[in-house]
């Protein structure tokens, strides 16, 4: 892996999940941790998509919005979790 590839994973992961963080909890959980949720997001929505047919398309927009739909997912279910 090239360092821009590693350096676009995570622009790509805190921007996802400091916009899942937004969206679920009202707020971001620290660059690290944004960075986390989007990653763990991006795999998420990869799969997700994948799963139900959707192609959003190529490029860091597409890349960004399938990571933010992943890591809003995984937010919800940590948070039912943590209430069951």
């Amino acid at each position: 892996m090239s360092l821009e590839t590693l350096i676009i994973w995570l622009v790509v992961g805190a921007v996802a999940g400091w916009t899942a963080g937004a969206i679920v909890k009202g707020g971001g959980f620290g660059l690290i941790g944004d960075i986390v949720v989007g990653i763990i997001g991006a795999f998420v929505g990869g799969w997700l998509a994948g799963a139900l047919g959707i192609h959003i398309g190529n490029g860091i927009l597409a890349a960004i919005v399938t990571a933010t739909a992943g890591a809003v997912v995984l937010l919800l279910v940590v948070r039912l979790v943590r209430r069951g």
